[in-house]
């Protein structure tokens, strides 16, 4: 019936609209430090099964086939595309990319991630005492309890490849920590919280610490950012598509609607 072709279409129009969405998103984000662009995954809905396979025919013998009118399309989820963004040189002592696996891990609010979040990004900073902040508006500390000795020169300041942060105090060569990091077992299904931050949840597993350059871990970058790993021509791509689709499913209900004036005419 046209009313089967009107809610059909109108579920696919729902799930493009969600699909924009994530497209915007990704793109205003292209310019974000480690921001992991996503991807909207979809699934057909329920069927109705108007004949089965296999059902017998007027000459007694087994149909090959079945009729099946499907009811539409839903979001299923939004995964995240986890692929190392590339490496810009920012010639900033603090600023530190990963190369491979692995986030940094910070302190936050304890609304969020019960006062921990993960992140790419390595836009660190240090604030008043000396520690290690990420260079966001709320500037979460960097995990491992670094501390920049006030008297260190800036300009010595270095951060290795496994991760250790020294630099030059009173023109002796100081260490002042090393940055751990952390994986997960699935960190596709790690929470979005915004502010750069990745929270742990029940899907994406506990998180498992080390050092770079472990098994497992990939190795530090200094003066470098992993930027955005959004692919900006691709999301355009895909926003036309979504675009056409979207068309497409809105003449489908244009159909629909005709041909149900159509029957309606016919008792008149």
């Amino acid at each position: 019936m046209a009313l089967t072709a009107l809610n059909a279409a109108a579920t696919g129009m729902k799930a493009m609209d969600t699909q924009l969405d994530v497209i915007a998103n990704n793109l205003a984000n292209a310019g974000t430090v480690g921001f992991k662009s996503q991807r909207v995954n979809f699934e057909d809905l329920f069927y109705e099964e108007r004949r089965q396979p296999g059902a017998l025919n007027s000459l007694g013998q087994k149909t090959a086939t079945g009729l099946f009118v499907g009811l539409g399309v839903r979001v299923s989820n939004t995964q995240l595309d986890l692929r190392t963004g590339p490496l810009e040189n920012t010639d900033q002592a603090l600023d530190v990319a990963i190369q491979g696996e692995g986030f940094f891990k910070v302190t936050t609010f304890d609304g969020i991630g019960e006062g921990e979040a993960y992140t790419r990004a390595g836009n660190f900073t240090v604030n008043d005492e000396g520690e290690l902040i990420l260079g966001t508006v709320n500037g979460p500390m960097l995990d491992g309890g670094i501390t920049i000795d006030p008297n260190a020169d800036k300009t010595t300041i270095t951060i290795t490849g496994d991760g250790m942060v020294k630099g030059l105090v009173d023109g002796v060569e100081t260490e002042f920590g090393q940055i751990p990091l952390y994986r997960f077992p699935n960190a596709h299904g790690l929470r979005l919280a915004g502010g750069n931050l990745l929270v742990e949840s029940d899907a994406s597993g506990a998180a498992e610490a080390g050092y770079p350059g472990d098994p497992g871990f990939g190795t530090l970058v200094q003066r470098f950012l992993e930027a955005s790993n959004v692919d900006s021509v691709k999301e355009l791509v895909n926003m036309i598509r979504t675009q056409r689709t979207f068309e497409l499913n809105s003449q489908s209900i244009k159909a629909a609607d005709e041909s149900m004036r159509v029957v309606s005419r016919l008792g008149a």
